[in-house]
Formats: C-alpha cells, structure tokens, sequence
C-alpha cells in the first residue's frame, strides 16, 4: 500500500508528539539540560519544527551543519501540537484550496503558524515520493511552544551520528533499527482540510 502524499508521521504517544529542531550548541545543549530554551533563544523569530528524524538530518547535514550541530528531540504536547495546526496557514497559495491570493495572503499575514510539505528523506537523504511535515511557529504560536507545550528535552545528537555512521558503513539495516518509531499521526481529514492542497 502507497503512503498517501500528504501525511504527518511522528513518534507519538497517547498525549505527546515528538518534533525535531537544530541549534548552535549554546542554544540546544542548555535546552536539553534544562527542558526549556535559553533566553539566548529567539522568541520574535519563526522557528521549525519538524516531526520527521530523517528529514531533520536531511536539514542540517546528520548535525554537521554549521549553527544545527545539537539536535534536539522535543516532545510537546498533542493538544499544543494540534492548537498549532488549527491555526496555520499553508506557506504557499493552491488555487482550489484559497478562494483567490488575497485570501491567502490574508490567511498567512494573520496564521500564528505555517505549515510546508516537503519531500520525506529515506536513510540516505534521498527524496521519496511522499511528503513530510515542517510546523512554523511564530507569534502566539512560538510563545505557545515556548512555555505551555514542551514537555521534555533531548539532545539526540549522539543518535544522529550513530545512525550517520552505519549508513556510511552501508549498514541500512543496523542504521534502520536505530530510527525512531514514526507512524502516521490521528489528526483526522477536519483537522488537515485546510492544510492539505
């Protein structure tokens, strides 16, 4: 059975959903310590969050990247996750989807969130035919996330380069077994309607 083109896979539980960001050091090593971001972290800026690993190392080169070195696994709540998704606009205009531009335009100057469908990444970066979730977060929405929806902090760091290595050793299925448990999200056609285009 084909995935469907647009879907959200994440690692999740009954009431949290686990996203990924990448940040310079001294932003996501005090965030993991801490289970909160610095005040180094930049509230009045939009910030990503992606409930993809793979996409997340496709981001920010398997953590090599320069200012994405630490990444960060953060569970947040479904309830936030979903507050977020209400109310976002996509990133982009479809005709059929917007009445017309302006209405979109409108959409997006008001969405305290955002939301792009990117290709998904398999294990070596590649794209594959479906595509993946990325969750701007700005405004209310990134205030939001910042001090009612993180549940924990993790650096997973260390998970990127072990899974980094065995898919340079050609060991797909050692690096496979390392991946987080990503299944299709229950956000429901309502909760999506206006997001998928």
């Amino acid at each position: 059975m084909s995935e469907p083109k647009q879907q959200i896979r994440a690692l999740h539980t009954d009431s949290t959903v686990t996203v990924y960001q990448a940040y310079r050091p001294e932003i996501g090593l005090p965030a993991a310590r801490d289970g909160r971001f610095p005040a180094a972290w930049k509230r009045d800026r939009m910030t990503w969050i992606k409930p993809s690993f793979l996409w997340m190392m496709y981001r920010c080169g398997w953590a090599t990247k320069e200012g994405q070195e630490t990444v960060l696994a953060v569970e947040i709540t479904r309830d936030g996750f979903e507050w977020a998704l209400e109310n976002s606009c996509l990133s982009h205009y479809v005709p059929g989807l917007h009445p017309d531009r302006a209405a979109w335009q409108r959409d997006l100057r008001r969405s305290p969130a955002r939301v792009q469908w990117d290709p998904e990444r398999g294990l070596h970066l590649q794209p594959l035919p479906h595509r993946s979730l990325q969750l701007g977060l700005a405004g209310e929405a990134a205030e939001r996330y910042a001090e009612e929806w993180i549940v924990s902090v993790e650096d997973v760091t260390p998970l990127a380069h072990a899974v980094h290595a065995h898919v340079r050793a050609g060991e797909s299925e050692a690096a496979r077994q390392l991946l987080p448990a990503e299944r299709p999200y229950p956000a429901g056609d309502a909760l999506l309607a206006h997001l998928v285009g």
